[in-house]
């Protein structure tokens, strides 16, 4: 599947603007400031409800505007589909963001990104390696969420389960055999689907990762307990602690991806530049195992791709993308930037207004 169309408005300083992309590569060029990120920016909203660029989807509305909203059409076997995200700014600094897909209401942003799955890469992916778990956990999960059915389902009641416990907790109740039960049996199914996923991943992430790094780094999963016992044991054995710091400290929400390079952490031994390269592997590796795997040929986002990468390295990663065989899109400050060949499709961005070429 492929994003065949996208209406963009009040988006970060775009107006309003309408494209229409081919299945193949799209080339996005323009200067910095322009507006060509925020384009990548509306094709990744529709299919995860929120931006790679910032944790607040209200940031994303063009100033003295009270919404942004994005509608695009996907070509998807057997009939095209429609996704549209509203942004709406609140009173609260957080805003509301919808979801809706084929004119309906979305519960869950799930459900768009089973519509339309879709992958972004872009000058800050070395926050993937140095930043927290939450971006790690993320990553990992959109890979679970297409692969092991119930797994969206799982992780829904679970979050609901450790929200209502952490507000028990706040409020100084002490009845938590409520919540526990539930906790562990959704808990312990999230951490299995997570590590039968990771272990697939494995071989894919050990080529990839020594073909851009040249370094050895391992990758293994800490699922947010001691694994020698169950989850229900972990929380009781959890709980005078919990009632301390009136939170839950043990869960697959507190999982996260060990990356160690001689059993130091990658984040405290990598430059910047290794830690673009080896999160740009972890990238690429999630793809290929998607591809090769499911059959699943998620759309490409790819901002300014050359940053921080050598000749050597940016040959190899283009090789890769190449190989994946789905629709690209492509931002960049030249347009005559050929990195995965004559582009299908061209647009150039000026402050904001989008021109096809």
């Amino acid at each position: 599947m492929s994003l065949a169309e996208l209406t963009l408005e009040n988006l970060r300083c775009i107006e309003k603007a309408e494209l229409s992309f081919g299945p193949g590569t799209t080339l996005i060029f323009g200067a910095n400031g322009a507006g060509k990120t925020s384009i990548l920016e509306a094709a990744y909203l529709l299919g995860r409800g929120r931006s790679f660029r910032t944790r607040l989807n209200v940031r994303l509305i063009r100033h003295g505007q009270a919404f942004a909203r994005v509608v695009g059409r996907v070509c998807a076997d057997p009939v095209d589909r429609t996704l549209g995200v509203e942004v709406q700014r609140g009173r609260e600094s957080k805003g509301g963001t919808i979801g809706r897909l084929d004119g309906a209401d979305v519960r869950s942003f799930a459900n768009l990104a089973t519509a339309f799955p879709v992958q972004a890469m872009d000058p800050d992916a070395h926050k993937l390696i140095e930043e927290s778990s939450t971006r790690r956990r993320r990553w990992l999960d959109w890979a679970v969420f297409h692969v092991e059915q119930g797994f969206a389902a799982n992780w829904v009641r679970y979050q609901r389960a450790v929200t209502q416990r952490n507000a028990a907790l706040r409020a100084g109740r002490t009845e938590l055999d409520i919540w526990d039960h539930e906790l562990a049996r959704e808990g312990e199914a999230m951490a299995m689907a997570r590590q039968r996923v990771l272990a697939a991943l494995h071989p894919y992430w050990m080529e990839i990762a020594a073909e851009l790094t040249d370094l050895p780094i391992s990758l293994d999963l800490q699922s947010g307990w001691d694994q020698s016992v169950g989850l229900g044991d972990a929380l009781t054995a959890a709980a005078q602690r919990d009632r301390d710091r009136r939170t839950t400290t043990v869960g697959p929400h507190r999982a996260d991806l060990s990356l160690k390079i001689s059993g130091r952490l990658a984040r405290e031994v990598l430059s910047r530049g290794q830690q673009k390269l080896a999160a740009v592997a972890l990238n690429l590796c999630q793809l290929e195992y998607l591809k090769r795997e499911h059959g699943l040929h998620p759309t490409v986002l790819l901002d300014d791709p050359s940053a921080e990468l050598d000749r050597e390295r940016l040959s190899r990663f283009i090789g890769r993308v190449t190989g994946l065989e789905c629709q690209v899109i492509v931002a960049a400050l030249d347009r005559e930037t050929a990195l995965f060949g004559t582009p299908e499709t061209v647009f150039h961005v000026e402050q904001g207004r989008v021109f096809q070429v």
